[in-house]
């Protein structure tokens, strides 16, 4: 596990920005598995940057996201579909045939999520995955429970996540209670994984999840056991340890 502690979240997102392009340029037909949410926000703006300076192409690039709100049609400015076209594949020339989510209008749920892994397999697996990191721990919509979700999987979100999430919403009750989501399994089978945290507020849980035991109920923590992680935080999100 490679550690980078940085002083804030700028330096944060420019560092793992760079993880990412890298990739990219290494592997132009890389598969990337993307993630959503305040913290990624800053490191796909320097991609879209460095893109508009002719630095980076995205037009073999292949993605799959984490995960999706059930409920959301792609046009709701809440679903993570049209947050990825709003922060990035809008902004790039990444093939829009080529970037795959979840579908949260999916009638049948065991369906979608069967679709959705033999999609990733399909693929290759995912050669770079991105993840942020929930206040309790949570990756991608992987919630603390008393057993890790190997395969991609239909979630009733905590109310700790439903509350986490309400400020993009006008109440916590439009916030969908479920959602689709790679699970444990799907991420751990990522070549390599980046996780990326930022706030004192997320400074234990990140203390646990890299020093603590493996537990289910803190989802984060399996990271210990996958032999290609990258960490990049902020100072205050390292600042327990």
């Amino acid at each position: 596990m490679r550690i980078y502690k940085t002083e804030d979240y700028k330096k944060m997102s420019k560092k793992a920005a760079r993880i990412i392009a890298s990739q990219i340029i290494m592997k132009p037909n890389c598969v990337l598995g993307l993630a959503t949410g305040s913290t990624p926000i800053g490191l796909y703006k320097y991609l879209v940057k460095w893109y508009q300076k002719g630095e980076l192409d995205f037009s073999e690039v292949v993605s799959v996201n984490l995960d999706e709100y059930k409920g959301l049609p792609k046009s709701n400015d809440q679903s993570y579909d049209y947050f990825m076209r709003d922060n990035l594949f809008g902004l790039v020339n990444i093939d829009a045939a080529n970037t795959y989510l979840p579908d949260g209008l999916a009638e049948d749920s065991d369906l979608e999520c069967e679709r959705y892994e033999r999609l990733i397999r399909s693929l290759g697996g995912v050669d770079l995955q991105l993840l942020g990191m929930g206040h309790n721990g949570h990756i991608g919509f992987n919630e603390p429970g008393d057993a890790f979700d190997l395969a991609t999987h239909c979630v009733d979100l905590q109310p700790s996540t439903i509350e986490a999430n309400k400020r993009f919403f006008a109440s916590a009750d439009d916030v969908p209670k479920q959602a689709y989501s790679m699970g444990i399994g799907t991420i751990m089978k990522a070549k390599k994984i980046l996780l990326i945290v930022s706030g004192e507020d997320k400074a234990e849980t990140l203390k646990k999840a890299l020093h603590g035991p493996i537990t289910p109920k803190l989802p984060a923590s399996v990271l210990q056991l996958h032999p290609d992680v990258t960490v990049v935080g902020d100072a205050a999100a390292f600042s327990k340890m």
